[in-house]
């Protein structure tokens, strides 16, 4: 099976936007840790690898395409925040990023009739939701339970029971 040239640099682009969630999500696991948030730590770095993940799922698929996935460098991460809500924030803000790219593939695949990466990308459609939605309840914690600090350290340990809950079922 072939793909065209369009859909392959949109999934070789999209290669590159895991990478840099991933890294992103690295930097800010990183800054919690140092920073005494180590629930949150242990959430972002589950993130990233889960992000990691996604990344190879592409590759493989380009791959298996007879694509040839290019891995490209991607710019340094964020390393540091003003605060967790902050942080929390600029996770949102990245997924939604993904959403849109992962949407504008959708948009091509379906222009060219490419059934077989629009059905690969369902996949994503789906993951996409669930992130989102995970980052916007956070932020609704911060709402609901106040911004002092016992209130950050609460959010802290959701983010910790979160982190430690089984993994939903990332392929």
């Amino acid at each position: 099976m072939k793909i065209s040239p369009k859909m392959k640099k949109a999934l070789n682009d999209q290669v590159t936007l895991e990478a840099s969630a991933s890294s992103s999500y690295l930097a800010m696991a990183s800054w919690c840790e140092v920073t005494g948030y180590q629930g949150s730590a242990n959430y972002f770095y589950m993130q990233s690898d889960e992000e990691r993940t996604h990344m190879l799922k592409i590759v493989h698929y380009l791959n298996d395409m007879g694509a040839v996935a290019s891995i490209s460098a991607i710019k340094a991460p964020v390393s540091s925040y003003k605060s967790l809500e902050g942080l929390i924030k600029t996770a949102l803000k990245n997924e939604q990023t993904v959403t849109k790219a992962i949407h504008t593939m959708v948009d091509i695949a379906q222009k060219e009739k490419d059934h077989s990466t629009y059905a690969f990308l369902e996949w994503f459609v789906n993951e996409q939701v669930q992130e989102e939605t995970k980052f916007e309840t956070v932020l609704q914690k911060f709402d609901l339970i106040g911004r002092d600090k016992l209130a950050i350290n609460e959010i802290d340990k959701i983010l910790a029971m979160d982190a430690a809950a089984p993994a939903d079922t990332v392929a």
